[in-house]
C-alpha cells in the first residue's frame, strides 16, 4: 500500500506502483489551544500547505511565513522536516497524530518523538505511520520570525536577524521561489520537477576541510557553507553541481534537463521518463563525487525505483 497526498516530492518508477494507492484528501484546520501570545492549530494531513501558510499570515500568526509557495500537503511536512529560507517545520510542530500500522492504533507523537533532523524524521523511509493531523504552535505577531537567510534578507532590503511584516515575507519568498521555477506554473517547464532533487551535504570537520582544499586546488573558490550543531558543516549542493560542470539548463538524455533557473531542480521537458530522470541524477552525483569527493543524496521519496 502506498499512501500519497500531493505527490510533489515523490518519484514513481516507470512501471508504476504494484499495489493499492491511498490518496489523502482530508482538509481543514482548527485552533486547539491559545493564550495571549501563541496559538496552536491542528491541521488535517491533506490540507494544501500553501493554503495553510496563507491563512496563518492573514490571521497574524508568525512561524510559517518563510515556507510559502511550497507545494504539497500539511501532513507531508513533518515527514521530511520541510524547510526553506531559514525556517523549518520542526520549529513549530508540537505533535503529530498518526495511525500506527504495526500496533493498529492511533498515536500522538511529540516533536521530540518525531526525531526531527535535517530533511528527516522517524516517518521518512518508514511505512509504519500514516500522518493524520499535525499541531503547529505559532506566535501571535504581525511580524515574521527573525530573517535568517541572507538571500531573503537582501530581497527584503533588511539585515539578517531583522523582522518584517508577515505579508512582506510571504510575498518575497513566493517571488524568489518563482524566479527559481519553484512555484507551480503549467506554462513553465522548469516547474515540472520535485523541487530540489539533492539535499545539501552535511560534512564533518575533516570532510569539510578536505573539500575546501580540493576546491582551492581546482581554483573554483570556497564552497558556500553554513555551520551546524556538533561541529558539522552544511555545504551548498547547487554550488557543487555547478562547479562539477552541470550548469543551469544542462540537458540529459531522453527529454530531461537541469532547470534553466535552479541547478538543484531536475525537470521533465515534456517527454522524459523516470529512468531518464534518474539517469541524469546518477550522472550528476557521479560527476560531483569525482570532482569533489562528496556524495550527494536525493531528497524526494523513490517509489519502485532507485538512483
Amino acid at each position: 500500500m502506498l499512501i500519497l497526498a500531493g505527490g510533489s516530492n515523490v518519484i514513481i518508477g516507470d512501471a508504476g506502483f504494484p499495489g493499492t494507492v491511498v490518496l489523502v484528501r482530508s482538509r481543514g484546520f482548527r485552533i486547539v489551544a491559545e493564550d495571549e501570545t501563541t496559538v496552536t492549530v491542528r491541521v488535517e494531513a491533506g490540507e494544501p500547505w500553501d493554503d495553510l501558510v496563507a491563512a496563518t499570515v492573514e490571521a497574524g500568526w508568525s512561524g510559517l511565513e518563510c515556507l510559502s509557495g511550497i507545494p504539497g500537503s500539511a501532513g507531508a511536512t513533518p515527514i521530511q522536516n520541510v524547510g526553506a529560507y531559514g525556517q523549518e517545520v520542526a520549529e513549530t510542530v508540537v505533535s503529530v497524530e498518526a495511525y500506527d500500522r504495526v500496533t493498529d492504533e492511533i498515536v500522538e507523537l511529540t516533536a521530540e518523538q518525531c526525531g526531527f533532523a535535517y530533511r528527516s524524521s522517524i516517518f521518512r523511509h518508514s511505512d509504519r505511520w500514516a500522518v493524520l493531523t499535525v499541531d503547529f504552535k505559532l506566535v501571535r505577531s504581525p511580524l515574521s520570525t527573525p530573517i535568517r537567510y541572507a538571500e531573503l534578507a537582501r530581497a527584503l532590503g533588511v539585515e539578517v536577524g531583522d523582522r518584517v511584516p508577515l505579508a512582506d515575507a510571504r510575498a518575497t519568498v513566493r517571488r524568489l521561489r518563482a524566479g527559481k521555477g519553484m512555484v507551480l506554473d503549467p506554462n513553465d517547464p522548469d516547474t515540472r520537477s520535485v523541487g530540489s532533487f539533492f539535499t545539501n551535504p552535511v560534512l564533518d570537520d575533516a570532510a569539510y576541510v578536505a573539500l575546501v582544499a580540493r576546491a582551492e586546488v581546482l581554483g573554483v573558490g570556497e564552497p558556500p557553507s553554513w555551520p551546524g550543531a556538533g561541529g558539522v558543516v552544511k555545504v551548498s549542493a547547487a554550488w557543487l553541481i555547478d562547479k562539477a560542470g552541470f550548469s543551469k539548463g544542462y540537458r540529459g538524455a531522453g527529454g530531461v534537463a537541469i532547470s534553466s533557473k535552479h541547478t538543484l531542480a531536475l525537470t521533465n521537458r515534456g517527454s522524459g521518463t523516470t529512468e531518464a530522470l534518474l539517469g541524469l541524477a546518477r550522472e550528476i552525483r557521479g560527476g560531483v563525487h569525482d570532482r569533489f569527493g562528496v556524495t550527494l543524496h536525493p531528497e524526494p521519496i523513490m517509489v519502485n525505483c532507485q538512483i
